[in-house]
């Protein structure tokens, strides 16, 4: 068996979950399965839209973040459900658990997709039915069917995982590459999105193949670094390993709504940031984090899409600091045209812990009033050990995270913060 893995390369699979949103609910009503079914948020406003929809769904027309209306004229027998975090995020802990049972290296990427590392599990059997097993286990325990892609990188397995879907098995080689990615349009390579797409064709590359063939300083000119990387992959190259601890590794935290009506009164567009920074201020007090910098998100009633950001001389944590950077942020860069969308992020995240604030000449006196209270603090975690006092950004930590589906963004990182494997343990 040990002849079907490489001497000195890896052998990776690349897990994702079909229509997960929508499987889930069919598994747990299965008078849905069969149907088109759409999960869409908000159905009631025009923000509504389709997050996800099953396969049945799909012979229609109705497509991921389509809107909800111009699906159900596709399909009038639609089935709208609104999406339940809660069910999705049990399920995903769920199918991870199962791949954690073949091999301790694995990746989550997002809620319904992640990275397994079998180079070592050689006595399971062969790479092709290592995932056969993990399939069927899958479907078997949970009711959800996926497709695997076996490689031996994990840009390869990505890319193999979505050649057949649903309930496919690809197995994608290093000497596969010109026979089966090359001929491809480069939108369909992981890692080139539209823009990406149309910035290629300025430069005559329309094929992976003329990507992986490209000019390197033409490519770096054009992307800058991230060109050169996506060169490496068109030719099937890629370094990076399967770290089971990456998914909490995080540089951003953020916020965004669609609003129900275009909206042009700065008093009204005020009140959406101050309700934004209250979210970002508590996702950021769950995480233990502070952020350098602050960006601003405004979509217009046009869909024209701006974003902005701001490094702060501060490290910012407090609502009432998210709010003043994001509302002078907007101030400078709102045009006074109706708004759709605004957003509000938090960049350059560390740890609240080992924040290094820089006092000017507006904040010492607040904070020289805190001194005492800081320096207590500081002599009882010395002798006393760090837990002892725990900041009620802990205290969050230790509650049920609910979200709401439509201001969260960042729920396909966050539903598996309180699943971190202990050291050792993985």
């Amino acid at each position: 068996m040990n002849g079907m893995y490489p001497k000195n390369g890896r052998v990776i699979l690349h897990v994702d979950m079909n229509s997960f949103y929508a499987s889930v609910e069919m598994a747990y009503d299965s008078s849905l399965k069969g149907k088109p079914l759409a999960i869409a948020g908000n159905p009631e406003e025009r923000k509504g839209i389709i997050v996800t929809c099953s396969y049945e769904a799909r012979k229609y027309g109705v497509k991921t973040t389509m809107p909800l209306w111009e699906a159900r004229k596709l399909c009038p027998e639609l089935i709208i459900k609104r999406p339940n975090f809660d069910r999705y995020r049990a399920a995903s802990a769920a199918m991870f658990d199962i791949l954690r049972e073949y091999s301790i290296l694995v990746e989550p990427v997002s809620i319904d997709e992640g990275y397994v590392d079998i180079t070592e599990c050689g006595e399971l059997g062969s790479p092709a039915e290592i995932a056969g097993s993990m399939q069927k286990q899958v479907l078997y325990q949970l009711d959800l069917p996926c497709s695997i892609g076996i490689a031996p990188n994990k840009f390869l397995a990505k890319m193999a995982s979505d050649m057949k879907k649903p309930m496919g098995i690809t197995i994608l080689r290093k000497r596969d590459v010109p026979t089966v990615l090359w001929p491809l349009p480069v939108e369909e390579m992981h890692g080139v999105g539209a823009k990406t797409a149309e910035k290629l064709q300025t430069i005559s590359i329309a094929t992976i193949e003329d990507l992986a063939k490209a000019n390197e300083i033409q490519i770096k000119k054009l992307l800058g670094i991230n060109g050169l990387k996506l060169k490496e992959r068109a030719n099937g190259e890629d370094r990076r390993k399967v770290d089971p601890h990456s998914i909490y590794d995080f540089k951003s935290i953020g916020n965004s709504t669609t609003l129900p009506r275009d909206v042009s009164n700065q008093h009204e567009l005020f009140t959406v940031l101050e309700k934004l920074s209250g979210q970002v201020e508590a996702r950021m007090k769950r995480k233990q984090v502070v952020a350098s910098s602050i960006a601003i998100t405004i979509r217009y009633k046009d869909r024209k899409t701006i974003t902005r950001n701001r490094k702060l001389i501060n490290p910012a944590g407090r609502k009432e600091d998210i709010l003043l950077e994001a509302k002078q942020l907007f101030l400078k860069n709102w045009n006074g045209n109706s708004v759709r969308l605004l957003g509000i992020t938090a960049t350059g995240l560390v740890e609240a812990d080992s924040a290094i604030k820089q006092l000017d000449l507006f904040t010492y006196e607040k904070d020289a009033r805190k001194e005492p209270l800081f320096d207590t603090m500081s002599k009882l975690r010395d002798k006393y050990g760090k837990g002892i006092i725990d900041s009620a950004g802990k205290a969050l930590n230790k509650r049920e995270n609910r979200t709401s589906p439509d201001q969260d963004t960042g729920f396909n990182k966050d539903f598996l913060r309180d699943r971190k494997p202990e050291k050792g343990k993985e």
